[in-house]
């Protein structure tokens, strides 16, 4: 009879022993800190009651003397006790013991005492709140907030609490849909929507963010609005430019657009006359699709060739020689050219440095990129109000910035009158 006998072998010790990352972590600094904050807080709160009664615990209210002889300074009341509250900080979580008082009021009544240092029901301190919203609008989904926070927060972030930290940006962004605009030096918009998926009535429904980017007097881009809707219908666009104008927007000088027809409507009804600028970006995408995949090299390098001539004339000759080359090779992509009209050209009525900035939409195609690399975590939003706000809370907190645009010098600088010839 043979017996196998098996050993550990002790230069491998087994996984239940194993010490997972960051636990052992020890920082007596941070440690000592912490074992203190209690302390500390529990002196502000009641030294703040002690300034509110004028005398410290147990002790009787201060006299002073007067012409008329002694009296009291101190506020009528007493205190009656504790409660115990619980508060999040950057130092953890913290259980403190609340001071209670009753304050006399007229009428021999009492109120409450309620501190303004640590308000009624705050479970938080407004810089956990931050950091909460920061790590959540950098990319992160409510569930991972929990985990990237945990050792920060001592545990004390889950992800509901993600949620109402979000839910307070409400009140923020409510105000700023409301704000006027009537004393913004606009003089230039640019008008884009972009797709996002979002639960409605308890299933992924797609949508449209509608925004609208405005250009100051001094090339300083801002943003003006966002709307979730339906679809990017002349009705949706209308909504939109209806309340801008409601909130006092000047009527603007150029307009920037992807060359969507509900949108073109939508400008037609409301700024008729105004210079509009057809994306030239989205007109090469149209291009494409009109042609098998063996084409598209050479239709990008035709196409280029002529957007980014260096002069008015010379866009207006290649432009002919685009037409009459692919009238007779592909019929419909000159068709497609055709079809955008002198909108597609109008950046060239500007002085050259602003062209660049003229030509596109990517100021706002941008966004909408750093958004959807913001949102991949999550692939379906709460609802449509959650994306709208997340997308303009990502400008609100700092964490997308926008420059001047290019050539900002020459805004003031009236359009040439002559179009381009689109005779081909």
């Amino acid at each position: 009879m043979t017996s196998n006998t098996t050993k550990s072998d002790p230069s491998h010790p087994e996984t239940e022993t194993a010490v997972p990352l960051f636990d052992n972590w020890f920082d007596p600094i941070e440690a000592g800190l912490r074992e203190r904050v209690r302390e500390l807080i529990q002196s502000m709160i009641e030294g703040e009651l002690d300034k509110v009664l004028s005398r410290p615990r147990y002790a009787r209210c201060a006299k002073v003397s007067s012409g008329d002889g002694e009296g009291a300074v101190c506020v009528s009341g007493h205190r009656h006790g504790h409660r115990p509250r619980s508060l999040l900080g950057s130092f953890g979580q913290v259980k403190i013991e609340m001071p209670r008082a009753r304050l006399n009021i007229a009428d021999g009544k009492t109120t409450e005492w309620k501190s303004q240092a640590l308000r009624a029901y705050q479970r938080r301190t407004s810089v956990a709140d931050a950091l909460i919203a920061g790590t959540y609008l950098a990319g992160t989904n409510t569930r991972r907030v929990r985990r990237a926070l945990g050792s920060l927060f001592g545990g004390g972030v889950g992800k509901d609490t993600v949620s109402r930290v979000w839910r307070k940006v409400k009140s923020d962004w409510d105000a700023w849909n409301t704000r006027s605009l009537a004393e913004e030096p606009i003089v230039r918009l640019i008008l884009d929507g972009t797709v996002v998926r979002v639960r409605l009535d308890r299933k992924a429904t797609t949508i449209s963010l509608l925004v609208v980017i405005g250009v100051r007097a001094d090339g300083q881009k801002v943003l003006l609005a966002i709307k979730s809707m339906g679809g990017e219908s002349s009705e949706a666009w209308r909504t939109v430019l209806d309340d801008l104008i409601k909130r006092g927007l000047r009527r603007p000088e150029f307009l920037i657009v992807d060359g969507a027809p509900g949108l073109e409507k939508a400008i037609a009804a409301v700024w008729d006359g105004v210079p509009v600028q057809r994306c030239t970006v989205h007109k090469h995408r149209n291009l494409l699709a009109h042609a098998p995949e063996r084409l598209h090299e050479e239709i990008g390098a035709d196409y280029t060739d002529m957007i980014y001539a260096a002069t008015q004339e010379e866009i207006e000759a290649r432009r002919k020689a685009f037409i009459r080359k692919w009238r007779l090779k592909h019929r419909a992509v000159a068709d497609s050219l055709e079809e955008a009209g002198d909108r597609l050209f109008t950046f060239a009525r500007l002085p050259s440095s602003q062209w660049k900035s003229a030509r596109t939409t990517n100021a706002i195609e941008r966004l909408h990129e750093e958004f959807k690399r913001r949102i991949k975590t999550q692939t379906v939003l709460p609802s449509a109000d959650t994306a709208a706000m997340l997308f303009w809370a990502l400008f609100a907190s700092g964490q997308i910035n926008m420059r001047k645009v290019d050539g900002w010098q020459t805004l003031a600088a009236k359009l040439i009158d002559q179009p381009i010839d689109l005779a081909a």
